[in-house]
């Protein structure tokens, strides 16, 4: 076996886990309004159990919601009407051979949403202050009183409310261990509750319960002895902690260490993952970006590793077989626990054990995931379209006609349409006018940030090219070829060329397009203008001034897209603070000459000196050429950018869709 490390069966208490690869905690928000499990959260643990991983978290499970819900749409163990939906999930993953766990969680003083006395959940962050929210009934509770938290006032928490806490998870676990759950994992991370107590420099309680490390570690242990008491000796306890909450204000590894060996023996898993979900520094930390490397947290699981004996896991930007058995193979760790990129490909054991790593499909980093967690309350993913639809996914549709497909385009939409129709067992041709496919997105393959992608499109080709699809590059579909093909169905997935604003000089020698300077880096000058602060034009900045430029992006907008919250692009925000990058926003820019560009904005009109000056001002569709073929077949798709051009998982999605609908 290629790895045999990773796959070595692991044996904890009651349970076997069939290799060392956990799908780490994810909640699963996209739930009716009375938060029970459905049967689509059903499918979307159960496929990952299906692809091979040995242990599979059900994620933000609340333990108490009159004081601990963080979100409104959580799962609430409390709530015994949860039971046929947990079992559901839980027999839904362990009949695939995997561990089932719930991860236990309580939000202390970031919960937001309280419960009042009539039994009705309201968001204490929507409130005009803290008062109303006190006055209506919804305190905050942490390790200390804090007047001004960041959801509003925070009571110091009583003795007997954190004696009923650590009840309710002893309860909680037992409850999830009734429904089948062969494990439960603590959540003890991320500035939630636990975390909040053992902190050194948020809890400076003066009772029993803070102060010293002995007093801080208090309210964990207690947690961790209420759950043995309720589960027995040997039902595993996994206990997720930050080693470093990589901040400023947090604890560093030391303290992580000290933590670890405190909780040493006394739990079956110790899980190190980093940060603080409060802080927006620390949380591109605890979900690492495309900007940083593989495996950027498994030190702080290393060093821990060094000072105990229970079994470490470890998470945080893993993707690479190989890298998992390294870090397993060299002592780093005894687990790895994968989280965005069990949605990137929940199959990944499952190849990685029968010798298809070059068909696993890596996660981006883009967080699309997240982003639509967030904006939508249902998980996506940029480059794999089941996502979400897990349900749908498992149902086979068969063809009741072969017909003859001809998509017209090679990029992300063209390339996932022509697979998707080839596995349906349809005839396909697949015209791309370039000598290559991947489409425009192929000008990045140089950099480095961008890695994931370049692997993704060479995914996508290679499996175009072990399919039964006629492939035919240097090839540009027109109206005359598409009805000389006798095409039953055509996907027109042409995408969209840059768009050139009207500017004075916009066609000086000085003067390129952001596609073609990634294309060709070299050609740029000293001092690069951008113009245009969407997502082209402050990757294309982040990844000039790597190459020693110094760079200026201007913005006709008040707001770039990166002053938006969402988690990529708070990772923008830390790399647009670094020297050698000048934001110009609520700037137009009324003429390009030779030295530069000329602006204009509130202050008046100024100059910005430049060698060369980028055009990073959004796409238009090819909707013309597109509309051409729309008479050439009977059936007639438009997929992608040639629509309105968007990201990634809108062309992947629509492919997908209409190519199992064909």
């Amino acid at each position: 076996m290629k790895y045999p490390h990773l796959f070595e069966p692991l044996a904890i208490g009651s349970a076997v886990f069939r290799n060392r690869i956990f799908s780490s905690p994810q909640g699963y928000y996209n739930v009716a309004k009375d938060n029970l499990p459905s049967l689509d959260e059903v499918a979307y643990y159960e496929r990952k159990a299906r692809g091979g991983f040995a242990s599979v978290t059900v994620g933000d499970c609340i333990v108490e919601d009159e004081t601990g819900t963080h979100y409104p749409f959580l799962l609430r163990l409390e709530d015994r009407s949860t039971l046929p939906g947990l079992a559901a999930i839980a027999s839904g993953v362990t009949r695939h051979g995997a561990v089932a766990s719930a991860e236990l969680n309580h939000a202390g003083m970031y919960a937001r949403f309280v419960k009042y006395p009539d039994g009705s959940v309201y968001g204490a962050d929507s409130m005009k202050n803290a008062a109303a929210s006190t006055v209506l009934g919804g305190n905050l509770y942490g390790p200390v009183y804090i007047e001004n938290g960041k959801y509003g006032e925070v009571l110091e928490m009583p003795e007997e409310m954190i004696l009923r806490i650590i009840d309710k998870f002893g309860k909680a676990a037992a409850w999830a261990k009734s429904a089948g759950f062969g494990m439960v994992t603590v959540h003890g991370g991320h500035g939630w509750l636990l975390s909040q107590f053992m902190s050194p420099t948020v809890n400076t309680r003066k009772d029993r319960w803070g102060g010293s490390f002995e007093n801080c570690m208090r309210l964990p242990l207690a947690v961790i002895e209420s759950i043995r008491k309720n589960v027995g000796k040997n039902f595993p306890i996994e206990y997720r902690f930050s080693g470093s909450e990589a901040s400023a204000t947090g604890y560093d590894i030391d303290y992580g260490v000290k933590f670890a060996q405190a909780i040493d023996g006394k739990v079956d898993i110790i899980h190190v993952s980093a940060g603080d979900h409060e802080d927006d520094h620390s949380i591109v930390i605890t979900h690492p970006s495309m900007f940083m490397e593989d495996g950027i947290n498994v030190k702080y699981a290393a060093e821990i590793k060094k000072h105990v004996k229970t079994p470490v896991a470890t998470v945080g930007a893993l993707t690479d077989p190989e890298m998992m058995e390294d870090i397993i193979a060299s002592g780093r760790a005894d687990i790895v626990e994968l989280g965005r990129q069990s949605l990137a490909d929940p199959d990944l054991p499952t190849k990685a054990r029968t010798g298809r790593e070059d068909d696993i499909n890596k996660c981006l980093r883009c967080n699309t995931c997240l982003e639509h967690t967030g904006s939508i309350r249902s998980l996506r993913c940029a480059t794999n379209p089941e996502i979400g639809f897990e349900r749908d996914a498992k149902i086979p549709r068969p063809i009741t006609e072969r017909k003859r497909v001809l998509v017209a385009g090679g990029g992300i939409g063209g390339m996932q349409a022509a697979i998707t129709a080839a596995e349906r067992g349809h005839e396909v041709i697949l015209c791309e006018k370039s000598d290559k496919l991947g489409g425009v997105l192929r000008c990045e393959q140089d950099v480095p940030f961008k890695k994931r992608l370049h692997e993704y499109l060479d995914r996508q080709a290679r499996r175009i090219a072990k399919a039964p699809i006629d492939l035919r590059l240097n090839t540009e579909v027109t109206p005359e070829l598409a009805r000389s093909l006798n095409a039953d169905v055509i996907f027109a997935a042409l995408g969209a060329v840059p768009s050139i604003p009207p500017i004075a000089g916009i066609n000086g020698a000085n003067v390129t397009e952001a596609t073609a300077l990634y294309a060709a880096p070299e050609t740029a000058g000293a001092n690069v203008a951008v113009i245009g602060g969407g997502l082209v034009g402050i990757e294309l900045a982040i990844y000039l001034r790597t190459l020693g430029k110094t760079v200026t992006i201007i913005e006709q907008l008040p707001t770039l897209v990166s002053d938006d919250a969402g988690m990529h692009l708070l990772a923008h925000d830390e790399l647009l603070r670094q020297p050698d990058i000048t934001i110009h926003r609520g700037t137009s820019v009324t003429e390009i000459t030779p030295s530069g560009v000329t602006c204009r904005n509130d202050g008046g009109e100024f100059k910005i000196p430049a060698d060369t000056v980028v055009i990073a001002a959004g796409q238009s569709p090819r909707r013309t050429e597109a509309i051409a073929l729309h008479n050439c077949a009977p059936e007639f798709y438009q997929i992608g950018d040639c629509v309105t051009p968007h990201r990634i998982i809108t062309a992947t999605s629509q492919a997908w869709t209409i190519a199992r609908d064909v």
